[in-house]
């Protein structure tokens, strides 16, 4: 698909159909017609059109809306649909399989009321081109449809995969989902995600556009040279670099990030000095040449010239000076230690999402909740065992003090111990858990290890988990410069904007709201809101 920006001109007989198209409207509306306005914007020149959609949907509209379960009983779960307004749905378990458990069929029944002015009758879908799309899941399985006449429906699970299927849905039920846009709304949807990943100017773009729609964010332009000259003699054991990527596989994953945990940079690395004074880096992160991605010490040089000429993921790169007082406590020799403990290792996938998920509810940008990411977790479960297993299986069996379940028979579990997933998704990670392949540490998480391994957290290092901390809670921690006549010549010399870090790479002027704000206290980041686009926390979370 070409960008947006890479359409025809708009010549004068464009401009006419347009003229046609919206007389036709106007005419569509004063009779009353099922036909709505918003359903002819595919059919206009691509100039008005796009940024109508634009304006109307987004990438964040892709995620369908949990509806509610349909279980055995006499229980009827209503809603308002995005094509039908008035949906009913209830479930009837039967054998008509023979099997053991048997199977069961879903009866939806959609039918429209007519309060607008679009409507032409009250059976009727509230335009002719409208079209509801709908996701079912149980543990074990996930299927879709969609529905465009008003008229009972059904959907069929011929067989219960077992008893434990049986037994779940009888008493928790089917798990209905809504694409709440429609038809037109989901295909829009794809168009602004799937630019999200590509690694084109099409896909930086759409990753700004993203993050300054959904955070509020702003990408401001540096004076160039946009690469500082960094001198190596100003640099110390402890300091921090945080990266935003923002094109490719890895902008369009650190955009998602940045958008459920409010952090402002989605990857982070440290710099170690050694006895003969070289300069390395450490990273949770690193690709090795297996293309796995590892835990890697690597000296600076190597790492630098990388991320200027072969990362095409157009960093933008902020060094984080340690505050002399807080280097003044950091202990190399502990720091070096642990940091060679973790040279190789995974990077650390099975606590990633953990992180970021400290509540049952305030974690989840609508539409996202936890039914959501169960559903999602079913799906991964299905397509790739493997991945699912590393991602999240082993985590949640931390959490439960099990070992081995599959995701189906982990939420088959909780709900036997009288709770439910979304709480078990609360459950704080614990830095001491070791996995099949060892601790795990994602990027900041690596780096805050090592923060306590070499003094930093004080008194306090037994009762904080720094693998419940996104890299928005680690750039406000309190352990950096705050005194700009401190920082480097270099830093930001060029730039007439004096940000209080010192920004090395980038086209773009990072922002880091809240940098080096909060002290640390017990329990750290364990019960922390994210709700975009303010991101408030109370204090003490």
């Amino acid at each position: 698909m070409a960008s947006p920006s890479s359409s025809s001109s708009f010549t004068l007989s464009s401009l006419f159909a347009t003229a046609v198209l919206i007389l036709v409207l106007s005419t569509a509306v004063s009779l009353k017609s099922t036909l709505h306005p918003r359903d002819m914007l595919p059919h206009l020149p691509r100039q008005v059109s796009w940024p109508i959609l634009n304006s109307l949907y987004g990438a964040a509209d892709l995620l369908p809306t949990f509806i509610g379960t349909a279980n055995a009983g006499n229980n009827t779960v209503k809603w308002k649909g995005a094509c039908f307004y008035e949906n009913t749905a209830h479930m009837e378990f039967h054998n008509k399989s023979g099997s053991k458990f048997g199977g069961g069929t879903l009866h939806i029944k959609a039918r429209s009321i007519c309060k607008n002015r679009y409507f032409l009758s009250a059976d009727k879908a509230h335009s002719s081109t409208c079209m509801d799309l709908y996701v079912f899941a149980t543990p074990y399985r996930v299927t879709w449809t969609w529905y465009f006449i008003s008229r009972p429906h059904t959907v069929e699970f011929p067989e219960w995969d077992g008893q434990a299927e049986y037994d779940y849905v009888k008493k928790k039920g089917v798990s209905i989902f809504l694409m709440h846009t429609g038809m037109l709304g989901t295909l829009q949807a794809l168009c602004d995600v799937f630019p999200l990943f590509t690694n084109t100017g099409w896909g930086e773009s759409s990753n700004l556009a993203f993050l300054e729609k959904h955070m509020g964010a702003k990408f401001e332009a540096r004076p160039e040279p946009w690469v500082t000259k960094v001198n190596t003699d100003d640099i110390h054991s402890g300091d921090l670099l945080v990266l935003s990527k923002i094109r490719g596989r890895w902008g369009g994953f650190e955009t998602l990030e940045k958008w459920v945990s409010g952090a402002y940079a989605g990857h982070s690395a440290v710099f170690l000095r050694d006895t003969q004074g070289k300069l390395w880096i450490g990273e949770s992160g690193n690709e090795n040449e297996k293309g796995e991605d590892v835990i890697a010490i690597l000296p600076w040089e190597e790492w630098w010239e990388f991320e200027q000429k072969k990362d095409d993921s157009n960093p933008q790169i902020a060094l984080l000076p340690l505050h002399p007082d807080v280097r003044a406590k950091f202990n190399v020799t502990a720091a070096w230690e642990y940091a060679r403990s973790m040279d190789g290792k995974p990077y650390g996938y099975h606590n990633l999402i953990f992180a970021w998920i400290d509540t049952v509810t305030a974690n989840y940008p609508p539409p996202i909740d936890a039914h959501l990411v169960a559903s999602f977790m079913t799906v991964w479960n299905k397509l790739q065992p493997e991945y699912a297993a590393n991602m999240w299986n082993e985590a949640l069996n931390k959490r439960l003090g099990t070992e081995g379940l599959g995701l189906p028979d982990v939420l088959v579990e909780v709900e036997k111990r009288g709770s439910s997933f979304d709480k078990l998704l609360t459950v704080p990670e614990q830095d001491d858990w070791v996995y099949s392949d060892g601790k795990s540490t994602s990027c900041i998480a690596f780096i805050l290890e090592m923060y306590k391994e070499a003094g930093l957290f004080g008194s306090l290092a037994s009762s904080i988990q720094v693998t419940e901390f996104t890299l928005k809670d680690a750039y406000m921690l309190n352990f950096f410069e705050n005194n700009a006549s401190r920082l480097p010549k270099w830093c930001n010399d060029n730039d007439s904007v004096k940000l209080p870090f010192c920004q090395i790479l980038g086209k773009y002027r990072m922002e880091l709201p809240g940098y080096n704000t909060m002290e640390p206290y017990t329990h750290m980041n364990e019960q922390c809101p994210s709700l975009p686009p303010k991101y408030n926390r109370p204090g003490n979370c």
